[in-house]
């Protein structure tokens, strides 16, 4: 409702450029009838009139250029305002993950019982992943895929005759794309022949 608000509040600069210009035309059209009736004015009235319209047209641009640089500066605040709270959606849906590893840590403390502790963990980290997934991060394989610098960073190489070299043997943290943009690369072990 607040956008809708915004919208009707802002000028509508091209159509008063357009209006301005069409008035601008019309003064042109008025000033050349004139012209034909002002053929007994002196020069020096006819030129008074022309600085008083002049002057007229200049007050005009002014106000156009402020309203302009008005324009420009609640654009930008509104930019602002939206990258400062885009995340809100996001962050508003992760809040139950915390809630639930909050609950699992007091759970753990009374109950010492590590079975339900790791259930409820497993649980809560299953949900965090799809949330995750609704905004567009994804976590990519890399153990038993082929080495890609593109998407993997080789942390270490080991000897390996199970498998063809530089195949990703050991994956020591996830990689994630966001929209399809490689957000971290997966840190992997890579096999090596002998050496």
């Amino acid at each position: 409702m607040e956008n809708i608000k915004n919208e009707e509040q802002q000028p509508d600069v091209q159509s008063e450029v357009k209006e301005d210009a069409e008035a601008a035309s019309a003064c042109e059209n008025a000033a050349e009838t004139a012209d034909a009736g002002d053929e007994n004015l002196s020069v020096e009235e006819k030129l008074a009139k022309t600085q008083e319209e002049l002057e007229a047209y200049k007050e005009k641009v002014l106000r156009l250029a402020a309203e302009l640089e008005n324009f420009k500066k609640r654009t930008q605040r509104e930019k602002e305002e939206h990258m400062k709270y885009a995340l809100e959606a996001f962050a508003k849906e992760l809040l139950p993950f915390l809630d639930n590893l909050e609950r699992a840590v007091e759970s753990a403390k009374e109950t010492k019982d590590i079975e339900k502790l790791i259930e409820g963990l497993e649980l809560t980290l299953s949900g965090y992943l799809k949330t995750l997934e609704k905004f567009g991060l994804k976590v990519f394989a890399a153990e038993g895929q082929r080495f890609d610098p593109n998407y993997h960073e080789a942390l270490s190489t080991e000897v390996n005759h199970e498998v063809e070299e530089n195949t990703v043997i050991k994956e020591l943290l996830k990689g994630y794309t966001l929209h399809e943009r490689l957000l971290r690369p997966a840190m992997v072990v890579v096999s090596k022949k002998d050496s």
